[in-house]
């Protein structure tokens, strides 16, 4: 499920995200992916982890624009369009 945008402790904007996949063996990584990639109506390689593998925050690499993402999940706080 997709809760929406938040901001980190460094006042960055974060994409919450909750999966019922078990941290264990990937699962939880691939079903953020998988889930991420659903609801941007992209295939599940256009979504990729870089960083966080183990953490609770994440870093993802989608090939998708600005404007799917934004249509997709809002604007992030702190994010003004032009």
């Amino acid at each position: 499920m997709v809760e929406g945008w938040t901001v980190d402790e460094a006042d960055r904007p974060v994409l919450k995200v909750r999966v019922a996949a078990a941290p264990t063996d990937g699962s939880a990584n691939a079903a953020v992916v998988a889930l991420l990639a659903k609801t941007l109506k992209l295939p599940k390689s256009a979504v990729r982890l870089v960083a966080g593998d183990t953490a609770r925050i994440k870093r993802l690499e989608i090939d998708a624009g600005e404007a799917d993402i934004e249509r997709a999940f809002g604007n992030p706080p702190g994010h003004q369009r032009l």
